[in-house]
């Protein structure tokens, strides 16, 4: 049976699915009761289409204006420049210089017309900015006849409204999700101090602070900044960096900063740039549906034309046996109104069969349910940028996860140094104490320098005129060591003149500075990893500051030092520099010849918790992989504190794993545990193989601009959003706010959530169908008629649609999904163990039913006018009353004690009672609408009964074995054995 359901037209992939497979499963969608709906949460790809039209459009527009701006300049600089006039609105705010003339210049790249603007200061005080503050803010018969037809448009009515108030809601939801996703904060300069704004706060002449990664927010002038190359190609299509300075000033806003660093003017923002209008003409015509979405419409598509099949044979049997008893009472040519009537309510009760077998709540059941647990995530530190990875995250086998920030706390300090053959605590807060030994003022003084002039921090006063420092983690702890040494950064900085910078990337893992002496001469600075560092060095400094040669026995024993405070894991940096003379290159730093200064050992503990939820990852199938940049050693010692490195796990170099042979990648990779020293191309060398190779589901985190493309290959990319560039969120699918590895966890556990929930409500909503079809069908071709009037049905539909996706598909995780493995890929969605239970419960609710349709009446002994009224009135209870019991069964599809948790989810709670409630008032009250009639309490507490005892029948049930699917490339098919004895209940 469950290659019935295994459609190939219905096969997407999770994560970048091609159009050719959404137009696929589109076209095979036939029987749908309201295409908008369900298509609501859909790709729309005629939007895309054009959308993409647009932008290629835009994009070309957008380079041939650049040239014909530049052909328009030459010419009016050759003619001579016209008159400048202001406007009177452009000097009553103060400006002396059009904003128009100010986009023209920087969008059109004038070199010309910035320098007859004085250049970049000119421009500043025309805007009335300094350039070191920032510019400053303030802050039957007439009434009988109406019943059926009026019931049945109530009934429409509530479902509509119900539906809409559901859709509606998740709508907000996804509308709060859609702006988190595009808060971008950075660096600015306002009033003289620094501070994190965001990008829709920005206003001209803001000094905004940029670094690798960043994107680039307004149109703007480079003022400051080093090795800057910004990568346009998301603005003009062009794929070639372009090299920014002061020959080349000018920034583009949506264009990213592919290497350097920069502090630039704003001088235009909004629809005045060219990536404002680029963005407002665009259109993306939605997300893609998710792997699910698409399997339940298939499914509801199968479902839909069981139904459609019913719903015909269903009024052909009906009309057939009406036409037939004509016949036989030789009535056959007389026709009243009341045989046209007759007919009508055998197409609506076909038309009620169609209506109920079409469940359309399938797959928006998912988008509910994502919905939820979105919302759920981002309270928990969590941003889900694209529906799909939520999903995805529950089949997860593997996570590749970074070491700092994510496993460790990214609080760092100085622990310990080695400097002058010596190896010193870092202790209090005054020279002496920390450095617990006596260092030569030369020492010390080149030591300042090496940390206060090779740095990409800042020392700033914030508002109290306190210090605080600005950058990363690394950097902040080497410059808050040089200040507690007795150091000065505003000193230092303004003695000498930095000429070049080459900042750190994880390729080059070491950054260099190179600065002028006041005397003459040249001095570059070189910090990074230790090793990389070490080897480049040949002298190393003595205890009066001099430099003398570096020995072997000196290099094996610093090398001993480096090790030694790597097993205490710590991240080990070393510092060194080198003397230049006047003739030296001063554009190339030196890659050898340094004199080694420190070797610094800073300190990042592990996060609480994450020992527990790295044990959490392992019950529950998920191999943990730590991918980082650090020193081996250093990463042994964590990943052993973690629990993540076991005695028969392997750890390797990036080196190492990179020159493997695909064979010997084979072999150790199951094995692989801690990657240290690894480049970012390691890391997508490492996520292609587990996927391609092994069939693993990996979750990859990363940081760094270079980390996306293994974020993009991965199955989901998890980006950090603290530490993390807006490249590399812009390639994730999930951005963990707070870099926690056990959010990432957390995310895990909601995936699964989100996969079990549907099941339950596939479960419950396909035992529904098979009995509503089958009752009425039975019914119409044995007594002519259907238990089940329109109104009921449509009752029941909406029990089982938004109301049961609302309760199943709704609930929160429990511990227990994170004790079971992963699902693997390629199983079918609805298992051997769901088809059991909706079996059995359908058997049971139709015998039930049939049993009360023909023999009603003797068994409950009624008799009189009323006794058919009173029997189709039972079946229609005991029938909800099934359906109510089951939603209880469905929430442990294999577990038999069903209440576990029950009362922790308000809303299964509150939709219960809500059923209970409005099933009464329907019975009781709107008997004319619903045709039914009030029931004595000896038949409510029948009605009742017949559904609990479909509760000890689903504990029956349960016993039942199911054999269980072969696992596919060693993965287990996400369901754990049947629980025996005391502890299954």
């Amino acid at each position: 049976m469950e290659k019935f359901w295994n459609w190939k037209d219905f096969d997407v992939e999770h994560k970048n699915p091609s159009e050719q497979a959404l137009r696929r499963w589109r076209s095979a969608v036939s029987i749908v009761k309201n295409r908008r709906r369900r298509f609501r949460m859909v790709a729309d790809l005629v939007k895309r289409s054009e959308a993409e039209k647009k932008k290629l459009k835009i994009q070309e527009k957008i380079r041939v204006a650049l040239y014909v701006q530049k052909a328009a300049l030459q010419f009016i600089d050759a003619a001579g420049r016209p008159e400048y006039k202001l406007s009177e609105e452009t000097r009553e705010v103060g400006f002396l210089i059009e904003p128009d003339d100010l986009a023209a210049i920087v969008r059109g790249r004038d070199i010309k017309g910035l320098k007859s603007n004085d250049g970049v200061e000119g421009v500043a005080q025309k805007l009335s900015v300094s350039l070191n503050e920032g510019v400053g803010l303030a802050t039957e018969g007439w009434p009988e006849g109406m019943f059926d037809g009026l019931g049945i448009i109530l009934s429409i009515l509530l479902v509509v409204m119900v539906t809409a108030i559901s859709d509606y809601k998740q709508s907000l939801q996804f509308r709060d999700l859609d702006r988190e996703k595009k808060k971008i904060f950075i660096q600015v300069t306002r009033d003289g101090q620094r501070q994190k704004v965001s990008i829709y706060d920005l206003v001209v002449g803001d000094i905004v602070h940029l670094s690798i990664g960043d994107q680039v927010p307004a149109d703007g002038i480079f003022i400051s900044g080093y090795s800057l190359l910004i990568d346009e190609s998301s603005l003009s299509g062009e794929s070639e960096p372009m090299y920014i300075c002061e020959e080349n000033p000018f920034l583009l806003a949506g264009t990213k900063v592919q290497d350097g660093s920069v502090k630039m003017l704003v001088t235009t923002v909004g629809m005045r740039t060219e990536w404002g209008k680029l963005m407002e003409t665009l259109n993306e015509g939605g997300e893609d549906e998710t792997p699910l979405q698409v399997k339940l419409n298939g499914v509801a598509t199968i479902i839909g034309k069981i139904g459609l099949f019913f719903s015909v044979l269903t009024f052909l049997v009906l009309a057939g046996r009406f036409l037939g008893e004509k016949a036989i009472h030789n009535e056959f040519t007389v026709w009243s109104s009341a045989d046209a009537l007759t007919l009508i309510d055998y197409f609506a009760v076909a038309v009620t069969i169609i209506v109920v077998a079409v469940p359309e709540g399938l797959p928006l059941a998912v988008t509910l349910s994502l919905a939820f647990a979105m919302k759920k995530l981002m309270n928990d530190r969590a941003l889900v940028r694209h529906l799909s990875a939520c999903e995805t995250m529950g089949s997860s086998s593997c996570i590749c996860t970074d070491k700092t920030g994510t496993l460790t706390t990214n609080h760092m300090v100085v622990a310990k140094i080695w400097i002058c053959n010596t190896i010193s605590k870092v202790e209090g807060n005054n020279r002496e104490d920390i450095l617990q030994l006596e260092i030569s003022e030369r020492v010390l003084d080149i030591t300042l320098q090496a940390i206060f002039q090779n740095t990409g921090s800042e020392v700033v006063k914030d508002k109290d005129g306190k210090n605080s420092i600005l950058g990363t983690p690394t950097e902040s702890a080497i410059l808050e060591f040089g200040l507690r040494l007795g150091g000065d950064f505003e000193a230092q900085r303004r003695e000498f003149k930095i000429v070049k910078v080459e900042p750190f990337n994880s390729v080059r893992k070491k950054m260099s500075v190179l600065i002028a002496l006041p005397a003459g001469g040249m001095r570059a600075f070189c910090k990074g990893a230790s090793e990389i560092v070490l080897s480049m060095c040949d002298k190393v400094v003595s205890d009066n500051g001099e430099p003398v040669p570096l020995s072997e026995e000196q290099f094996r024993n610093i090398t001993d030092v480096i090790n030694g405070f790597a097993s205490e894991a710590l991240r080990t940096l070393c510092l060194a520099f080198k003397d230049l003379n006047d003739s030296s290159d001063e554009n190339n730093i030196p890659d050898s010849g340094y004199t080694l200064i420190a070797v610094v050992g800073i300190k990042d503990p592990v996060r609480p918790g994450v020992k527990e939820a790295v044990q959490t990852c392992l019950e529950a199938g998920i191999t943990v992989r730590m991918v980082t940049g650090d020193n081996i050693n250093t990463a042994r010692a964590i990943a052993k504190e973690c629990g993540i490195l076991t005695s028969d796990g392997e750890a390797v170099e990036g080196p190492e794993f990179r020159n493997m042979s695909p064979a010997d990648m084979k072999r150790i990779i199951p094995k692989l545990q801690v990657m240290a020293r690894s480049l970012p191309l390691d890391k997508h060398t490492l996520v292609t193989q587990l996927r391609n190779t092994f069939g693993e589901v990996v979750a990859v985190t990363g940081d760094g601009t270079n980390d996306a493309p293994a974020l993009h290959e991965a199955d989901i990319g998890l980006s950090m959003g603290i530490a993390g560039t807006e490249v590399a969120k812009g390639n994730a699918d999930v951005i963990i706010l707070d870099d926690n590895f056990s959010t990432i966890v957390n995310v895990a556990k909601w995936g699964r959530a989100v996969y079990i929930n549907i099941q339950k409500f596939v479960q419950f909503q396909l035992t529904v169908n098979v009995v509503a079809l089958v009752i009425n069908f039975v019914s119409a071709c044995a007594s002519g008629s259907a238990p089940l009037t329109a109104v009921q049905l449509l009752w029941v539909n909406m029990i089982m649609d938004t109301l049961g996706a609302l309760a199943l598909a709704t609930e929160p995780p429990h511990e227990g999904l994170m004790k079971r493995p992963p699902v693997a890929k390629g199983e079918s969605f609805i298992t051997k163990v769901m088809w059991r239970n909706i079996i059995g419960q359908s058997i049971y609710q139709l015998i039930i039913l049939v049993v009360l349709n023909f023999d009603g009446k003797q068994i409950l002994g009624l008799s009189g006018s009323d006794a058919t009224a009173i029997l189709n009135t039972v079946i229609f209870n005991s029938f909800v009353f099934c359906q109510v019991f089951n939603e209880i069964n469905s929430r442990e599809m294999e577990k038999i004690n069903v209440f576990k948790g029950m009362f922790d989810s308000w809303m299964f709670v509150g939709i219960l009672v809500l059923t209970v409630a409005f099933q009464i008032i329907i019975i009781e009250f709107l008997g004319a609408f619903a045709s039914t009639v009030p029931l004595s309490w000896h038949l409510w507490l029948l009605c009742i009964l017949i559904g609990a005892v479909s509760m000890p029948i689903a504990v029956v049930i349960k016993c039942i074995p199911v054999k269980k699917s072969e696992p596919k490339l060693q993965h287990h098919d996400g369901y754990e054995e049947i629980p025996s004895g005391p502890e299954s209940a």
